[in-house]
């Protein structure tokens, strides 16, 4: 359980809590998983959905493709629901204001197609029988943003801990690392969360784009040979490559 602080303390040791902002496509699919979850109580109909929506890597198999990306909008129970999004809530708000709601969006369901591409590579090894649902693979993928885009800022991990953005998206992608190839299984797709971050990474370092990721690389190996000099006749600083 996290939550964030708009900055360092202030003077004499103070304190500033941040309230996340409620933009209007996070509320948009705040709204669809709670419209999605309220069926999931009703038995016959609950049965009906995770065969048709959840991801079971056997039924991709067969040709339910959707899977992959309809699993992101069921949960199997409220404190699933209300944690995912919670923390969505928490850590994307501020991403929309960025980006914009088009752009948050599509980022959202990049991270999430990702973590189900993930769970489905898996479930073709471990056995591919068990459902998995759930929009932990797209959280994932906006901590993972957040901790990018605001990385020096302070969070509270664990409502008690304080730490910057990016060390808690990291503790957050080792635990997923680490319990992925535990030997107990305590029921939670953890290579979903993996698929979700390492797919936001991605995205957002742009590494899927060969000629832009090696431009990006030409152009940091060419600055650190820039230098700044100044002439010996001349007040002003001149930049000399």
């Amino acid at each position: 359980m996290s939550y964030y602080r708009q900055g360092p303390p202030g003077r004499g040791g103070s304190v500033t809590i941040g309230i996340p902002p409620v933009t209007p496509m996070l509320r948009m699919i705040i709204i669809v998983n709670a419209v999605l979850f309220l069926p999931m109580m009703l038995p016959g109909v609950r049965e009906a959905l995770i065969q048709y929506l959840a991801l079971t890597p056997n039924s991709v198999l067969s040709g339910m493709v959707w899977q992959i990306a309809t699993y992101m909008g069921l949960h199997a129970g409220l404190g699933h629901i209300f944690f995912n999004m919670l923390l969505l809530w928490m850590f994307s708000g501020e991403l929309e204001r960025i980006w914009g709601p088009k752009a948050y969006l599509q980022y959202y369901l990049v991270c999430g197609i990702g973590g189900g591409l993930a769970i489905f590579l898996q479930g073709l090894f471990r056995g591919g029988e068990i459902p998995t649902l759930g929009a932990s693979g797209a959280l994932y993928g906006m901590i993972v943003a957040y901790g990018m885009l605001f990385a020096e800022r302070r969070v509270l991990f664990m409502m008690m801990f304080p730490m910057k953005a990016r060390t808690f998206a990291l503790i957050f992608f080792f635990f997923a690392l680490y319990y992925n190839f535990a030997a107990v299984s305590d029921g939670v797709s953890h290579i979903g969360h993996l698929g979700g971050a390492v797919t936001g990474f991605i995205y957002l370092k742009r590494a899927w784009r060969i000629d832009k990721l090696y431009k990006e690389i030409r152009w940091r190996i060419q600055r650190r040979r820039f230098k700044v000099m100044m002439g010996e006749n001349d007040d002003r600083d001149r930049w000399i490559n």
